[in-house]
């Protein structure tokens, strides 16, 4: 009988808390987002799955914990603590991306600027709360909507917050079709929604291939600190755009992005542990961020009114929204919300502009934070 209660204090019943309880029912959530709602269920099903594994307690000393040194969650969730995963992340979306779109408007890339307003907006509003600069840097890139950039920024500046804000920018990456088009609604009249934008103007072969290198050499310069990130990015789109590494891109793009974020999104919710998480910082930094988003995706909005009042050539200003880094939902979203209005209006290559524009924009904000903090 001895031996029997022993065994059941050193698992889940003898350790189990009301915390546990309270993550294992967020992961079913997520988890019940993804299936039934289709929010991101590459990201939601992951990190769902990894926060129920990471909330099942047991007793310390086992070795199989995620914060306990050579178990295997933990050599897993080094690509999360020491910022590996990112730069892996982001080779694969730049072999996806094609910045045809924002090459043939460049004024677009205005709005992908502005809607880093809220990273910069929520800095100061963290070193308000209390946290100090490098946490506060690291909280305010949520509002870039990029998850692989937080993680980055986090693992270099905050890593006791990295589990906080890489759940919070990821959640609010899966919902932004919940949360941008009341945003959108309310700041526009009709009238302005209905606004149709002229055809993009054809991009040559040359242009595209050269833009990865000017684009690199240019964000380099500027925010040395964004070079693992914007070179893994400019150096897949060059692979795909070249024309002779197609295999390489098609790896980088399928393959390769899929296996990072599978363990990346597993690694992140198995760090989640009610113990470390549920805290009132991280609720602070929840709440941060859900402010960030909100006020990035205003700020586009804004500014792409702003540009209809200076300018001669109208922009819809749906698309200032994109300007968050969500590739390529907030595009699909600016998209859907403009066919409410207009079903012939099509919106989502003008909206890709301002988001690949905001990828390399919360890219550079968080290098310049990472030059000046780290």
């Amino acid at each position: 009988m001895q031996i029997i209660l022993d065994f059941l204090h050193s698992g889940a019943v003898g350790n189990f808390t009301w915390g546990n309880l309270v993550m294992l029912v967020v992961g079913g959530v997520f988890i019940w987002l993804a299936i039934t709602r289709d929010y991101e269920p590459l990201l939601l099903v992951p990190i769902g799955f990894g926060i129920l594994v990471g909330n099942i307690p047991f007793s310390p000393g086992m070795n199989i914990g995620v914060y306990e040194d050579g178990s295997v969650l933990s050599i897993l969730y080094h690509g999360v603590r020491f910022g590996w995963y990112p730069p892996l992340i982001f080779l694969g979306i730049g072999a996806m991306l094609d910045f045809s779109c924002m090459l043939s408007n460049p004024r677009l890339i205005l709005l992908g600027a502005a809607a880093q307003t809220g990273i910069f907006l929520t800095f100061l509003g963290a070193i308000a709360l209390g946290f100090d600069l490098k946490q506060a840097a690291a909280i305010g890139i949520i509002g870039g909507a990029d998850g692989p950039t937080a993680i980055f920024l986090s693992s270099q500046l905050a890593p006791g917050f990295i589990g906080a804000i890489a759940v919070a920018a990821y959640s609010y990456m899966a919902l932004v079709p919940v949360i941008q088009p009341p945003i959108i609604r309310l700041l526009t009249t009709r009238a302005e929604r209905r606004i149709r934008m002229k055809p993009s103007r054809p991009v040559s072969r040359r242009i595209r291939i050269i833009f990865p290198v000017v684009g690199f050499l240019l964000t380099a310069f500027v925010a040395p600190g964004s070079i693992p990130l914007l070179g893994m990015l400019f150096f897949g789109n060059i692979l795909k755009e070249s024309g002779v590494t197609e295999r390489l891109a098609k790896t980088a793009r399928t393959a390769l992005i899929d296996i990072i974020t599978i363990v990346l999104g597993f690694a992140v919710g198995t760090s989640t542990d009610a113990s470390r998480f549920l805290t009132p910082e991280s609720l602070m930094i929840f709440g941060l961020g859900a402010a960030s988003f909100c006020v990035a995706t205003a700020a586009g909005v804004l500014f792409a009114k702003l540009m209809n009042a200076v300018g001669r050539e109208r922009v819809n200003p749906i698309i200032g929204a994109a300007g968050v880094s969500a590739v390529p939902d907030s595009a699909r979203v600016c998209q859907m919300v403009g066919a409410q209005e207009d079903p012939d209006n099509f919106l989502i290559m003008h909206a890709m502009a301002p988001n690949v524009a905001g990828v390399i924009g919360s890219a550079v904000a968080a290098g310049v934070f990472l030059a000046v903090l780290g």
